[in-house]
């Protein structure tokens, strides 16, 4: 159960069981050894993981106690889980640091820490290092412990671990850790210039290629960090979008897996994963922090055109899949990943080459169809009619984000992509929008009131955008805040606080207030059933009154109990460090004695070194000149290789040759075999030509006969040809005429078509000019008529002509033949 985000919270508020097992763990921490302080400490790690525990809740500061003791005390039994339960305590709460701190025995404790460094198990390094990290990485004993010099040697643990961890809990724990160290604005530097960077985060992407949702949310948490510093953004982005380079791939555990980081990114976005959309989330965000640095920089890589058209397609498809019919959790989720997908469209348009590939490919019905699922989907449900919750998490908050994001990316598209203008201003129009519209103009979130704003400065110009709905809606809407704001101030004063750990005499105070206040509230009561035949109309402003009195006295009741706590704590504080100077002073002359004799220790075993070291200049003398035998055999067996490398080399060029030799004798055979049958199938041919030609010759002799007959025939039709060609001449001359007046003709007909194209310029002018000018164009159409019909009877003529003057020729010619 505590490892499941709701339940942990459950068990950690409702139950207040992290005090319940600290109190456990204080009645046995005589014993720490015992199976059930050990099952404690484990559930106690997972409860207190990512939760801020407050150090004045009950018996943390025993708690506290016993882990440093036992971690000082290095019981190999429990020192794991202390050092992972105290990690959590320590991260993020600035309350259990301070308390820490002001320990007497806190020096020890680093010291204690520091020697786990050199830990056998990794998970111990991790969770020593998280401690350190939390609690001394802003004073000297952290600028030392991650200066220049050793950070490097930090981030590489920290990588090695991530990608080849023991396990889940400690890659989230390296995960965090490294987060935190990046919150550092030095450190953050520090692994810009990290040289192998580049190679550890590419090792780091590959983990995405897995499908489980816990380590792949854990690396992009980690990504998410990184973006956040500026130096790191870009090479992220060359890691991401860029292919991968030799001395990458060569640096990197797998070659070819930084060709595919962006890839997997991609893949948690297209294949959904139980459990995973949490995930898919975090990879909408990481991808729109990545575009938003490389769209911003002066030039864009190809590469990143190449990803953004691999992405777009799958963007568009988690747009799609709203099921009514599945509930609120559902229309949650897909509203979250409409809010996320369409801010990573809005970044794209920012840029002109990015935007032309999402206007090819989105559609205005894609983008009309998901407001109008969510507006009817909201209204049916009617979570956006009703005044919204203050939570920033409600259903009507994320539906109206969603609803809004979408129509700023039709704002952004609607001159790009066919019907989006009008699909866009259509949408403002709705009653339905005003709802959302005001709830953007009333939050308290910046973004969400510029995109109203924007959306309110294109709907203002509109005839039937209802400002007037608009304005209640927001008074609605102000009021309603105002009202659960009251309520709430009621509801704390009331409430039932479980009570801090405090001195007697804050007891005694707060239990007889609490008495009064429980008195007056029976005798309101017993006044109340007294008047209620009554029905009296000034009751409601009487208890209003006495709701107001008892709401300032409890007011008053916690700040008396909260300068009660503060004096308490002070005086403690004092007498701690009173206590602590003296056993510091009583401590340093120890210390002084001690350092005395670990002087006269030195010296000793400065004496008892050198004889070490001079044994230890023989055996370096010794091993180098054995290192000089093992290069010579080294290069033996290197000249040995490229021999054998040369010699593989040439068999391989003698067997290739060899196969192309056989290969163009199978051929030249089969031309061979070819070439024989076509000289048979020749000879017969030629065979078959010679009695032909035999049969022709005398044919041929037979013909000539007959030309000679039909010779002496023609010379008397030549005569009777060149009278008819006269005739024909004369009969040219008219055609040319003819053809004259049809050019003419045409000229004219194209004067009379410009003239129709003036008038039907002036028609637009004025319709009576228009009218007489067709009149005009449809006389002279029946002139063009008429003389077309000339033409074609003149051209008719022609063609008899041509026809009986070729058919006296083909006559003649058959009478001669």
């Amino acid at each position: 159960m505590s490892c499941d985000d709701q339940s942990r919270e459950i068990l950690h508020s409702s139950y207040n069981l992290t005090s319940t097992l600290a109190a456990v763990i204080h009645c046995h921490s005589n014993t720490p050894g015992e199976p059930l302080v050990l099952q404690c400490l484990q559930v106690l790690q997972k409860l207190t993981y990512n939760t801020r525990i407050f150090q004045s809740a009950s018996y943390i500061h025993e708690l506290i106690t016993f882990l440093m003791t036992n971690i000082q005390s290095q019981n190999e039994d429990v020192v794991m889980s202390c050092l992972g339960l105290l990690a959590n305590l320590c991260r993020d709460n600035i309350s259990v640091q301070i308390y820490i701190k002001s320990l007497d025995n806190v020096k020890q404790f680093y010291r204690t820490l520091i020697n786990f460094l050199a830990h056998n198990s990794l998970t111990v390094v991790v969770f020593t290092l998280s401690i350190l990290a939390s609690l001394s990485l802003n004073e000297k004993v952290g600028e030392k412990l991650f200066d220049a010099k050793n950070i490097h040697q930090t981030f590489q643990l920290v990588f090695n671990i991530i990608v080849n961890g023991d396990g889940t809990l400690t890659r989230k724990y390296s995960v965090d850790l490294l987060v935190d160290l990046l919150k550092n604005p030095k450190i953050a530097d520090y692994l810009t210039r990290y040289p192998h960077f580049s190679a550890c985060v590419s090792q780091v992407l590959g983990l995405l290629h897995s499908k489980d949702p816990d380590p792949a949310a854990k690396v992009l948490e980690l990504l998410l960090a990184m973006c956040s510093v500026s130096g790191l953004r870009s090479l992220l982005c060359e890691v991401v979008f860029k292919p991968a380079g030799l001395k990458l791939r060569a640096a990197g555990r797998d070659g070819g897996r930084k060709a595919q980081c962006g890839l997997a990114l991609v893949q948690w976005l297209s294949s959904p994963v139980e459990g995973g959309e949490s995930c898919s989330l975090q990879v909408l965000q990481l991808l729109s922090e990545l575009l938003e640095e490389t769209l911003g920089a002066e030039s864009m890589p190809d590469s990143t055109l190449s990803f953004v058209e691999m992405l777009l397609p799958v963007l568009l498809g988690l747009l799609k899949g709203l099921n009514l019919s599945q509930g609120d959790a559902h229309l949650r989720k897909h509203c979250l990943r409409i809010s996320y997908v369409t801010s990573l469209l809005l970044i794209l348009c920012s840029e002109d080459t990015t935007r032309s590939l999402v206007s090819c490919q989105i559609s205005a019905q894609l983008c009309l169809s998901q407001v109008e699922a969510i507006l009817s989907c909201c209204h049916s449900s009617n979570p956006l009619s009703c005044l919204p919750p203050s939570s920033d998490d409600d259903l009507s908050q994320v539906c109206a984000e969603a609803l809004l994001k979408t129509l700023e990316l039709m704002s952004k598209l609607r001159q790009h992509v066919k019907d989006m203008e009008t699909s866009f201003y259509r949408m403002l129009q709705d009653q339905r929008i005003v709802t959302p519209l005001s709830l953007a103009l009333t939050s308290h979130h910046r973004d969400r009131v510029q995109t109203g704003l924007s959306l309110l400065f294109e709907a203002t110009a509109l005839p039937d955008f209802s400002s007037f709905v608009l304005g209640e809606s927001i008074a609605a809407n102000n009021a309603y805040r105002q009202r659960e704001a009251e309520l709430s101030v009621k509801r704390v004063a009331v409430q039932e606080v479980p009570p801090l750990r405090t001195n007697t005499s804050t007891l005694d105070s707060s239990s007889v207030s609490s008495k009064s206040v429980h008195s007056l509230v029976e005798k309101i009561q017993t006044g109340l059933e007294l008047q209620e035949q009554v029905k009296d109309s000034h009751v409601s402003e009487i208890i209003d009154v006495y709701e107001q009195k008892l709401v300032a006295y409890a007011s008053k009741e916690s700040r008396l109990q909260d300068l009660m706590e503060a004096k308490a704590l002070a005086l403690s504080q004092a007498d701690r460090l009173l206590a602590q100077y003296r056993f510091q002073r009583a401590q340093a002359e120890a210390e002084a004695r001690k350092l005395a004799g670990l002087l006269k220790d030195a010296e000793r075993r400065r004496e008892e070194l050198k004889v070490e070291l001079s044994g230890q200049v023989l055996e370096v003398e010794r091993s180098k000149a054995d290192m000089e035998e093992l290069l010579q055999h080294n290069s033996r067996l290197q000249r040995d290789s490229e021999e054998h490398q040369d010699l593989k080399g040439a068999y391989n060029t003698l067997l290739n040759r060899f196969n192309e030799t056989e290969r163009l004798l199978k051929e030249v055979q089969a031309a061979h075999v070819s070439l024989t049958k076509q000289t048979d199938t020749l000879r017969k041919n030629h065979e078959a030509l010679q009695l032909q030609q035999n049969k022709t010759a005398s044919l041929l002799e037979e013909r000539e006969e007959e030309i000679r007959s039909l010779n002496s025939d023609l010379q008397k039709k030549n005569g009777d040809i060149s009278g008819l060609r006269a005739e024909l001449r004369a009969e040219e001359e008219k055609v040319k005429e003819r053809e004259q007046e049809r050019r003419d003709l045409e000229e004219t007909v194209d004067v009379l078509r410009k003239e129709l194209n003036k008038t039907e310029q002036a028609r637009k002018d004025a319709s009576i000019k228009a009218s007489s000018l067709e009149l005009q164009k449809s006389q002279l159409e029946t002139k063009l008529k008429q003389k077309e019909d000339e033409l074609n009877k003149h051209s008719a003529m022609i063609a008899m002509i041509h026809s009986l003057s070729s058919g006296k020729m083909k006559s003649d010619v058959n009478l001669s033949l």
